[in-house]
């Protein structure tokens, strides 16, 4: 597989979001039984149905690690 890694990164975050939705639905559901809870696979298709309606509420990796950073 070939891809530029810092190219990605420059994306908008708009873009980076469905990135992110088309690698995730590309994984085959089977990989993650057992590995995951009934629980946590709800929550994680909780989060994604959430992002999906409120797009502009998810905030940047690079945000969360400088508020982290802070504490």
């Amino acid at each position: 597989m070939s891809y530029n890694r810092d190219e990605l990164l420059k994306l908008p975050p708009k873009e980076k979001l469905e990135l992110v939705e088309a690698l995730w639905d590309s994984i085959d559901d089977e990989l993650l039984i057992g590995k995951l809870s009934t629980e946590q696979m709800q929550e994680l298709d909780k989060r994604l149905s959430d992002l999906d309606e409120n797009p502009e509420s998810l905030i940047p990796w690079e945000d969360v690690k400088k508020e982290m950073n802070k504490r």
